[in-house]
């Protein structure tokens, strides 16, 4: 019985960065030149940046690219970030990309992991091809 290919039209990166600077993860600008240099890691076109500074702290940016988008969240208090990059295609040098953030965002230790999403069988990639997908229960 031969196996189905997949393949998937992006892939989202998950990056959870524990023991960072309180004072880092409440720099702004700091922490937007590392997402827009980690845009240009993985070749992306930024479309725009929208950004919001929390009181007392923290910090969410979203770089949205051409390809997807880049995201972070920051708790300075807990020294936590939440990073996600998404990208089109399979291009994503992960690795770069997670000890990139890490060291702009000092931190101590980082969680990732990749993501293939809209995954397609050979069939799907065409018009009138089959998705693969788990049934949702119907709505009513």
């Amino acid at each position: 019985m031969g196996g189905v290919e997949l393949k998937a039209l992006g892939k989202h990166l998950l990056i959870e960065l524990y023991g960072c600077q309180a004072r880092t993860l409440d720099d702004m600008a700091h922490i937007r030149a590392t997402m827009l240099e980690a845009a240009k890691m993985v070749h992306a076109t930024v479309l725009g940046v929208t950004e919001h500074q929390f009181e007392p702290h923290g910090v969410s940016i979203v770089v949205v690219i051409a390809e997807s988008h880049l995201s972070i969240h920051t708790w300075p208090e807990h020294g936590y970030a939440a990073v996600d990059v998404f990208t089109c295609g399979n291009n994503l040098p992960s690795e770069q990309v997670v000890e990139f953030i890490s060291q702009g965002l000092e931190a101590r230790q980082a969680v990732s992991m990749e993501v293939q999403r809209g995954l397609l069988s050979d069939s799907a990639a065409r018009p009138g091809g089959e998705y693969l997908a788990v049934p949702v229960a119907a709505r009513s």
